[in-house]
């Protein structure tokens, strides 16, 4: 890929994408697979780290999908075209490529639900409002809050354990007070979550697992 921002030949190993080459605009496209030869020996280990990942989880999934902690099994369905929760099992489509996208419209739904009286719990407790709430997919960001007071939160905390989406909804609840991480903001998010230290590690340490379930299924391609 070309960005007019870059300003020299750079490589980088994506979650989703595989290998990525970023090239500055006036730089030749062979440039490309020269700086690919020459950081071989930094890209295939790190690109085998990344399968063996995507196999573990594919292994997981088979049981079922993580949900706030718990574990859900899936329930094949030849005949559904949606996804259902019925106790502790997921009736899904039986399509692999029907089911992923049912599960994830099914996560964004569930997110907005778990998510949504939560942070008014958190607002009224902090005595601020916020403009409104998107569920969003971002691959950099858990969750942000705009100057306008909006809430962003990543469906895919759902995947988490319940105290990561606590967490990041106190986090950006906060930034309501103070849009910064100066002092003040770390000693209010303490004051009402002293234990924010544990799920931030969580996310620190298996975020990136988080971002390969349900993802659509990619080639390791190069560029």
């Amino acid at each position: 890929m070309r960005s007019r921002r870059a300003r020299r030949v750079s490589v980088r190993v994506d979650t989703d994408r595989g290998v990525i080459v970023t090239l500055p605009l006036r730089v030749r496209a062979d440039e490309a697979e020269r700086a690919l030869r020459a950081l071989d020996h930094w890209v295939q280990p790190r690109l085998a780290a990344l399968t063996a990942r995507r196999t573990r989880i594919s292994g997981l999934s088979d049981a079922g999908l993580p949900f706030l902690g718990e574990t859900l099994r899936l329930e094949p369905d030849p005949g559904r075209t949606s996804v259902t929760r019925v106790g502790e099992a997921l009736r899904v489509p039986a399509d692999d490529e029907q089911r992923r996208r049912a599960l994830v419209a099914w996560y964004r739904r569930q997110a907005r639900d778990e998510t949504l009286w939560r942070l008014d719990e958190a607002v009224d407790t902090l005595g601020v409002s916020y403009d409104r709430l998107r569920i969003t997919d971002t691959r950099t960001r858990w969750g942000s809050c705009s100057t306008r007071g909006t809430i962003s939160l990543s469906w895919r905390l759902l995947l988490a354990p319940e105290a990561c989406l606590d967490y990041v909804i106190w986090h950006e609840a906060c930034h309501l007070v103070h849009a910064h991480h100066r002092p003040t903001f770390w000693r209010l998010l303490e004051q009402h979550r002293p234990d924010w230290r544990a799920p931030s590690g969580w996310l620190r340490e298996h975020g990136a697992d988080l971002r390969l379930w349900l993802s659509a299924p990619s080639p390791d391609a190069r560029g």
